[in-house]
C-alpha cells in the first residue's frame, strides 16, 4: 500500500508543477525528471516492507533524581522578568540543546543580573549540559543565587537535585536538611522536598528523622510563607 501512497503524491506534485504552477513547457522535463530521480532514490533506499515498530518513550527515573516538570512551583516568579528567558531556555533544554539553554539564561542575566531564578535556571542549565554533573560552573550559578536572597528556597534546592544526580548523596542531603529545617510548615514545596529527602537518606542508609511540620521555623507562630 505505501507504494500506492508514493505514486499519488507524486502525481500529485506533478500535476501541482505543470498546471497550478504553470511552469513553462521548457522547464517540464526537468521537473518530471527531478520527481522520477526521486522515486528511483526511494525504490533503492527505502524499506516500505517492514513491519511498523512504534518506540515505547523512556521512563522517567524515579526518586530524588526524577525529572522535573514544573518544579519551579511556588519557588520562582511566573510572571516576572525571568519568565520570558526561562521559557525559552526550558525549550532548548527540551531539545537537548543544552548548550543554547545557558546561553540564553546569560543573555536574560545581562539585562537583570540580580534575578535570583535566572541564576537558579543558569545552574540547572549548566548542570544539563554537563551530563546531569554538578559542575564549578553549575556550583557558582547556584552561588551567585542564593547570594542574591540567601532565603530564597529555589537555589538550595536545585543545587541538592543537581549533587544528587551526579551522584553526591551526602552533599545533597546536606543541603536538603538545611533546607527543610527552615521551610515553613505550609510552603510549597516542602511536601515535595520531604518526599526527596526521605528517598536519599534510604539510599544512604538509617540517618536521623525527618523534621516534622511542627518542628518548622514559624510553625508554632503561625508565620505565613
Amino acid at each position: 500500500m505505501i507504494w500506492l501512497w508514493v505514486l499519488l503524491v507524486a502525481a500529485l506534485t506533478i500535476g501541482g508543477i505543470f498546471w497550478l504552477g504553470k511552469l513553462p513547457a521548457a522547464a517540464r522535463p526537468l521537473a518530471g525528471a527531478a520527481v522520477m530521480l526521486g522515486l528511483a532514490g526511494y525504490a533503492l533506499q527505502g524499506s516500505p516492507s517492514l513491519a511498523g515498530k512504534p518506540v515505547a518513550a523512556p521512563e522517567e527515573p524515579e526518586g530524588f533524581g526524577e525529572a522535573l516538570t514544573d518544579q519551579r512551583q511556588g519557588m520562582a516568579d511566573r510572571f516576572g522578568p525571568a519568565a520570558q528567558w526561562l521559557g525559552m531556555s526550558d525549550g532548548f533544554a527540551r531539545t537537548g540543546k543544552t548548550e543554547l539553554a545557558a546561553q540564553t539564561l546569560e543573555k536574560g542575566l545581562q539585562k537583570y543580573p540580580d534575578n535570583v531564578d535566572l541564576w537558579v535556571g543558569l545552574g540547572n542549565a549548566l548542570a544539563a549540559h554537563g551530563g546531569g554533573m554538578m559542575s564549578p560552573a553549575a556550583a557558582l550559578a547556584f552561588d551567585e543565587a542564593a547570594k542574591r536572597d540567601p532565603s530564597h528556597p529555589a537555589p538550595p534546592f536545585f543545587a541538592g537535585l543537581a549533587l544528587a544526580q551526579g551522584g553526591d548523596l551526602k552533599g545533597a542531603e546536606a543541603v536538603w536538611s538545611e533546607l527543610l529545617a527552615r521551610s515553613p510548615a505550609d510552603a510549597p514545596w516542602r511536601a515535595d522536598l520531604e518526599m526527596r529527602l526521605g528517598q536519599l537518606r534510604q539510599a544512604l542508609g538509617p540517618q536521623l528523622p525527618l523534621p516534622s511540620a511542627d518542628d518548622a521555623p514559624g510553625a508554632a507562630a503561625g508565620v505565613p510563607n
